[in-house]
C-alpha cells in the first residue's frame, strides 16, 4: 500500500494534482471512445494493478477519434459477447489485411481521417502543456528499491532481464500494398504481393493459384486482391519501361533507381515462377520483353512521321532515333538492370522488331522506284553497318538478330525495281533518241548529247543496284544491258536510215561529216557502258553483249566507209595521174594525194580516239591498195633494167612519203609500209633465186596474195622467160596450196584482195603444127597462149617504157 499511495494510485477515486477526475455518472469512454468502460472490469497491468488509469492517459494522448469501434450497450471483453468490428476496426485490426473491396472507402475516407488526426494530436499537445504548468518540475523520488531496503544495507542484485519475444512482422494491407506501387516502390511491393499470393495458396489447400471464386468466399477474394495488385503492379512496370527510354535528364538518377527495383521484381517473379510450376507461371520476364518491344514501336512510330524527304528522311530519322535510345540503353539502363537479365539484349531486340515491323509495313505498299531503292540500301548496308555495328552485339545471348525483311519480300522489292527500271528505261532511250535525231538532218551541228544521256540513264541503276548486294547488282546490270542492245540496235537501224536517205547527200560536206564523226563518236562510251554491265551481269548475258557490240560496229563500220567514200572521192583524180610516164619525173599526183589527206586528217580528229585509230588505219590501207592498184593493171612495161631501176626507186621513195604521212596521222597500220618496197624489190631484181624469194616473202606477209598478181608483177618487169616465169609462180603456187584450208584473213588485214588484175592470156588446147613439129613441143609453149578478146575501152594505151 505504501508504495502504492506513494505512485497515486491506493484510491482511483482521488485524483492526483494535475490530472483530471474519471466520472463515474456517465460512461467515460464517451470521450474515449473504442476503450474499456471505467466500471467494467478492465482487467490489471502485469504488475496486478488495475488498468483504471490506461482510459484516463489515453484520453490525454489525444485517442478520442477512435469513437467509431464503440457501441453502446456492450462492454468489450465481456464474457458472452463479440465486440462487433466496424469497418475502420476491421481495416485497423492486427493480424488482418484489407480486401480489394475497402479500396474506394478508404480512399474516401483518407482525407477526413487525415484530418481528424490532425486536430486530435494538437488538443492532446495543448492539454499535456497546460498540465506541465500547473505541475511545476517533476521532483524527484525515491525508487522502490531505495525505500524498501534500509540505509547501509547491500541492495539486492535485480532479477535477470527476461528477454522480449522478437515483434512478429505484421503483414500489409491490400491498400499499403497498392500504396506502395503507386509510390513506385515496386520490389518491397512484390514481396508483399507474394506474402499475399503464398496465404492465399495456403488458404485453397496448397494448390496452384487458380481463378478467383465465389465472391462470398474469402479465398476468393484475396484471390481477386492478388490478381489487381499483380495488373497495377504490371502497370506501372510498364509505364516505368516507357518513361525510362528517354533521354536522360534531371531525374536520371532516380529513374536509375525505379529500373533497378523493376530488374529486382523480374528477378523474383523469375524465383516465384519456378515455385509455382508451369501451369501457374505468370512469367513476367517474358512479359518485360514484350512492353519492351512497344515501348520500342510507339518511340519509332513517333519519330518517323514528322521527317521530311519521305521514306528516305523517315530511314534517317528512324536511324537516329535507334542510335539515341540505344546510346541510352547502353550508358544508363542496361547496368541498373541485374546482369542476369541482359538487359541490352532484350532492348535491342525489341528495337529490331518493332522496326522489322515497320518496315514490312512500308514494303507492303505500293512504292516509287525511288523509294524502294533507299528502302533496300537502308535494309541491306545502313542498318547492318551504321546501326547494328555501332552496338554490342555481344551481349546478345541467343545469336544473332533475325533479317529485317524476309527473303521472298526482299526477293519481290528487286523484282518491282528491275522490271520499272526496264520500263522506265526503255522509253527514256527511245525518247533521247528521237530527240537527237531530229537533229542530224539540219545544217545547224549541236553537240550530241546521245552517248553520254543513255549511259546517265542506265549508270543512275547500275550504279546503285551492286551497293545494295552483289546478287540485286548482277540482275540489275542483265536487265539494263539488254535494254542497251535493243536501244542500240535501233540506233544502228536510224543510222542506217539516215545515211540512205537522198536528202542528207545535198548537205554541204562540212556538215554530213561533222554528223557522221558524231555519230561514230557515241560508239565508244557506248561499247564500254556494255562491256562494264557484261562484266558485272551474269554468264547468261553474254548474247546481249554480243547484240550490242554487234550493233556498234556496224555503225562504226557504216560511218567509217561513208567518210572515206568522201575523202577518196575527192583522191580519186590525183591517184588516176600515178603509174603515168609523167609520174616517174614528176611528184604532183603524189603531192596531190599527201595534201588532201593531210587536209581531211584535221576533221578527222574531232573523232573519238578508237574509231579514229581505225579509220586512220582503214585509209591508210585503202590509200596504198589505191596506189598499188594501178601498177598491177599494167599501166606500166618496163622493157629494160635501167627502167625497173627507176620505177622501183620511184616507188620506194612514194612508199616513205605515204609511210611518214600515215605517222603524222597516228596510224596503227604498220603491216602496210612493207608491200610497196616489197613490189619494187621484185621489180628491180635480175636472178630467178634471188625474185623466187622476194615472191616467198611477199606471199607470207600478205596471205591474200594470188598468182594473178604475181604473174600480173612479172609482166610489168617484162619476164617473158617461161621456165623462170614457172617456178616463181611455183612458189606461190605452194604458199596457196599450204594455206589454201586456212582462213581468210580478216577484213582490216587484207590488202590484194582488193586488188582486181586482167584476166590471164588462156591456151588452146588443140596441137597446132607448124611444119611436121607440133607446136607444143616447141622450146616457147606462150607462142600458143593467145590474150583474151577485150572490149573496147576507153583508158589511155599503156605506158611502154
Amino acid at each position: 500500500m505504501p508504495i502504492l499511495k506513494s505512485l497515486g494510485l491506493a484510491n482511483p477515486k482521488v485524483p492526483r494534482a494535475g490530472t483530471l477526475p474519471l466520472r463515474s455518472s456517465r460512461n467515460p469512454f464517451e470521450e474515449a471512445p473504442g476503450l474499456e468502460e471505467e466500471t467494467g472490469e478492465l482487467g490489471t497491468l502485469p504488475s496486478g494493478a488495475s488498468c483504471h488509469r490506461r482510459a484516463t492517459l489515453e484520453k490525454l494522448a489525444g485517442l478520442a477519434p477512435f469513437r467509431l469501434g464503440w457501441a453502446p450497450g456492450r462492454r468489450a471483453g465481456s464474457p458472452g459477447t463479440e465486440q462487433p468490428r466496424s469497418f475502420l476496426g476491421r481495416v485497423l485490426a492486427p493480424g488482418l489485411r484489407r480486401s480489394s473491396a475497402d479500396f474506394g472507402l478508404l480512399a474516401r475516407l483518407q482525407g477526413l481521417r487525415g484530418q481528424g488526426d490532425e486536430e486530435a494530436a494538437g488538443e492532446a499537445a495543448r492539454r499535456l502543456a497546460f498540465l506541465r504548468l500547473g505541475r511545476g518540475p517533476k521532483p524527484r523520488r525515491a525508487s522502490l528499491a531505495e525505500r524498501v531496503v534500509p540505509a547501509g544495507e547491500a541492495a539486492p542484485e535485480p532479477p535477470p532481464k527476461v528477454p522480449e519475444p522478437p515483434k512478429v512482422k505484421e503483414p500489409l494491407s491490400v491498400l499499403e500494398i497498392l500504396s506502395l506501387i503507386q509510390q513506385r516502390e515496386l520490389a518491397r511491393a512484390d514481396e508483399h504481393i507474394l506474402e499475399l499470393e503464398a496465404e492465399e495458396l495456403a488458404a485453397s489447400g496448397g494448390g496452384a493459384p487458380g481463378p478467383p471464386k465465389a465472391e462470398g468466399a474469402g479465398g476468393g477474394r484475396r484471390a481477386r486482391d492478388v490478381a489487381l495488385l499483380y495488373e497495377a503492379l504490371q502497370r506501372e512496370l510498364w509505364a516505368l519501361v516507357r518513361e525510362t527510354l528517354v533521354g536522360p535528364g534531371p531525374g536520371a538518377g532516380a529513374g536509375a533507381g525505379a529500373v533497378a527495383q523493376l530488374g529486382q521484381v523480374l528477378v523474383q517473379e523469375e524465383a516465384a515462377d519456378g515455385r509455382r510450376g508451369a501451369g501457374a507461371a505468370r512469367r513476367l520476364r517474358a512479359r518485360w520483353a514484350e512492353a519492351v518491344a512497344r515501348a520500342a514501336r510507339e518511340r519509332l512510330e513517333a519519330a518517323a512521321p514528322g521527317a521530311p524527304g519521305g521514306l528516305a528522311g523517315q530511314l534517317e530519322a528512324l536511324r537516329a532515333r535507334l542510335l539515341e535510345d540505344m546510346a541510352v540503353v547502353r550508358g544508363r539502363l542496361a547496368p541498373a538492370y541485374p546482369a542476369g537479365l541482359g538487359a541490352f539484349g532484350v532492348y535491342l531486340r525489341g528495337y529490331h522488331g518493332a522496326l522489322a515491323e515497320w518496315l514490312g509495313v512500308a514494303a507492303r505498299r505500293r512504292l516509287p522506284l525511288a523509294d524502294r531503292y533507299a528502302l533496300l540500301h537502308w535494309h541491306n548496308q545502313v542498318y547492318p553497318r551504321e546501326v547494328l555495328g555501332l552496338v554490342d552485339m555481344v551481349a546478345l545471348e541467343n545469336g544473332e538478330l533475325g533479317p529485317l525483311l524476309s527473303p521472298g519480300t526482299l526477293r519481290g522489292l528487286e523484282d518491282e525495281c528491275v522490271t520499272d527500271v526496264k520500263a522506265q528505261t526503255r522509253a527514256a532511250l527511245l525518247r533521247v533518241l528521237q530527240e537527237d535525231e531530229e537533229h542530224w538532218g539540219g545544217l545547224e551541228d549541236p553537240p550530241s548529247r546521245l552517248a553520254q544521256d543513255v549511259c546517265e540513264l542506265l549508270e543512275e541503276h547500275t550504279e546503285r543496284a551492286p551497293r545494295i548486294s552483289q546478287e540485286f547488282g548482277e540482275r540489275m546490270a542483265h536487265c539494263c544491258l539488254g535494254g542497251l542492245a535493243e536501244f542500240l540496235q535501233s540506233f544502228q537501224q536510224r543510222v542506217e536510215r539516215f545515211h540512205e536517205n537522198p536528202g542528207v547527200r545535198e548537205l554541204p560536206a562540212d556538215a554530213y561529216i561533222s554528223r557522221t564523226i558524231a555519230l561514230v563518236n557515241c560508239g565508244p562510251p557506248l561499247r564500254a557502258l556494255a562491256e562494264r554491265l557484261a562484266r558485272v551481269g551474269p554468264p547468261e548475258s553474254e548474247p546481249a553483249r554480243e547484240a550490242a557490240a554487234s550493233a556498234l560496229d556496224r555503225v562504226t563500220r557504216l560511218c567509217h566507209r561513208v567518210l572515206a567514200d568522201l575523202l577518196f572521192q575527192e583522191l580519186q583524180p590525183h591517184f588516176n595521174k600515178l603509174m603515168r610516164r609523167k609520174w616517174l619525173s614528176s611528184p604532183e599526183a603524189l603531192d596531190g594525194v599527201l595534201s588532201t589527206l593531210g587536209a581531211q586528217a584535221l576533221a578527222l580528229r574531232r573523232m573519238q580516239d578508237e574509231p579514229y585509230q581505225v579509220l586512220v588505219a582503214e585509209l591508210h590501207r585503202r590509200a596504198l591498195v589505191e596506189y598499188v592498184k594501178p601498177l598491177l593493171r599494167g599501166r606500166l612495161r618496163c622493157r629494160s633494167a635501167r627502167t625497173r631501176s627507176r620505177v622501183a626507186g620511184r616507188l620506194r621513195e612514194d612508199a616513205a612519203q605515204l609511210q611518214r604521212l600515215f605517222r603524222r596521222l597516228e596510224s596503227q597500220a604498220s603491216w602496210l609500209d612493207a608491200v610497196v618496197p616489197h613490189l619494187a624489190e621484185v621489180l628491180q631484181l635480175e636472178d630467178t633465186p634471188s625474185i623466187q624469194v622476194e615472191v616467198g616473202v611477199l606471199v607470207r606477209d600478205y596471205p591474200d596474195i594470188r598468182r594473178k598478181h604475181v604473174a600480173a608483177l612479172l609482166d610489168i618487169r617484162g619476164l617473158r622467160n617461161t621456165a623462170a616465169r614457172h617456178e616463181i609462180l611455183a612458189v606461190a603456187r605452194d604458199l596457196e596450196l599450204s594455206e589454201g584450208g586456212a582462213l581468210s584473213p580478216p577484213r582490216d588485214r587484207a590488202f590484194f584482195a582488193d586488188i582486181p588484175v586482167p584476166r590471164p592470156p588462156f591456151c588452146l588446147g588443140l596441137p597446132l603444127f607448124l611444119g611436121r613439129l607440133p607446136i607444143s613441143r616447141l622450146s616457147r609453149p606462150g607462142l600458143t597462149c593467145l590474150p583474151r578478146s577485150r572490149l573496147p575501152s576507153s583508158s589511155r594505151p599503156r605506158a611502154q617504157l
